[in-house]
């Protein structure tokens, strides 16, 4: 007991108490504010290989960026990435950010299930689907579950077997290989079940947009209750997404 007040002492708790109002330190990119500053708007525009930015007004759609911050480098008065890593909603017209409003990005609660919270609120079990993926979102939902962000405090787990879990969690632009064992990895989730898109591939299929060897059928044929994007995500942007989702924050 007394080694365990030491290292305490010592060295702090070893998690983030309340990952809530965690600051993230570093270099990491966040929520984006435009400003009215007035630049040449089509270089601004050309410079994104995601077509992530829009004119008329300017904005940038989060489900698209691949948060490389060349827009902000070059054109520092119009474009700032904050640190704010909450990032995620359900519903996907919220991810696009718009020029002169200082905007935070929540959930639409009329849009998530009574069922959710119902049923899913104390324990929720999660089979992740790397769907093509790149595995930079992957590592970071596996360091959720770390000692330092310890997703599972609040019930939140992955599983392996979709017959254990409650929804599952895509990452990857879903290639034409993957559609398939995507789509019996969602068959195989009792009723009720949440699908849960992580990071830009997964959301607008990224820079790999557009390609041949992509099938992205399943997400226009099935409702998707969590958007978190990010590339890659942060650990917090995933679990403040999910702690709103099933409304335990």
């Amino acid at each position: 007991m007394l080694n365990n007040l030491e290292i305490l002492w010592h060295q702090g708790k070893q998690y983030i108490p309340d990952v809530t109002t965690a600051k993230v330190p570093g270099i990491f990119r966040g929520r984006p504010i435009i400003s009215d500053a007035k630049i040449d708007e089509q270089l601004l525009k050309d410079l994104c290989p995601t077509n992530a930015i829009g004119l008329n007004p300017v904005s940038i759609d989060l489900g698209k960026c691949t948060f490389c911050g060349e827009c902000a480098i070059q054109f520092p008065d119009k474009i700032e990435f904050t640190k704010d890593y909450k990032l995620s909603t359900n519903e996907r017209e919220r991810l696009i950010i718009k020029e002169g409003v200082d905007q935070t990005i929540e959930l639409n609660p009329d849009l998530i299930s009574s069922e959710i919270h119902r049923l899913f609120g104390r324990s929720l079990k999660l089979r992740q689907v790397s769907a093509g993926g790149d595995n930079s979102c992957e590592w970071e939902l596996n360091a959720s579950n770390n000692v330092q962000f310890d997703m599972s405090r609040f019930g939140i787990d992955f599983v392996a077997s979709p017959r254990h879990a409650d929804g599952i969690v895509i990452t990857g632009p879903i290639t034409e290989n993957m559609a398939e064992p995507l789509e019996r990895c969602y068959n195989a989730v009792p009723d009720p079940k949440i699908i849960i898109l992580v990071g830009t591939d997964a959301i607008s299929g990224g820079i790999f947009a557009g390609s041949p060897a992509l099938e992205r059928s399943f997400l226009s044929v099935n409702r998707i209750d969590l958007y978190v994007p990010g590339n890659p995500i942060h650990p917090l942007t995933f679990i403040n997404g999910v702690l709103d989702l099933l409304k335990k924050r």
